[in-house]
């Protein structure tokens, strides 16, 4: 079974309060397990001070493994939009 490589862009919840790029961040980190190799996860200036959350991870070419991690990634609080900006075999 071969490895893909997803890159995703997190935008954090503007009706969230209390909550930032950078905290996300940290909690998209500690998802790194076994199965995820979260190899970057780091916070990008947008517009107007608003910021999202690069993450480039790297997993097997599993069946629905891709939709799991987002699950994760949209479980953390604050966690808004999530986009596939890029994906590819390794």
């Amino acid at each position: 079974m071969g490895m893909v490589a997803l890159t995703y862009k997190v935008m954090p919840d503007s009706e969230v309060e209390d909550v930032s790029a950078d905290e996300i961040a940290d909690q998209i980190r500690a998802l790194k397990d076994e199965t995820y190799d979260v190899q970057l996860c780091e916070t990008k200036p947008l517009a107007f001070g608003l910021k999202f959350i690069q993450v480039h991870v790297v997993m097997n070419d599993g069946s629905g493994l891709s939709d799991i991690f987002e699950d994760n990634m949209k479980s953390i609080r604050g966690t808004g939009e999530i986009e596939v900006l890029s994906m590819g075999l390794l």
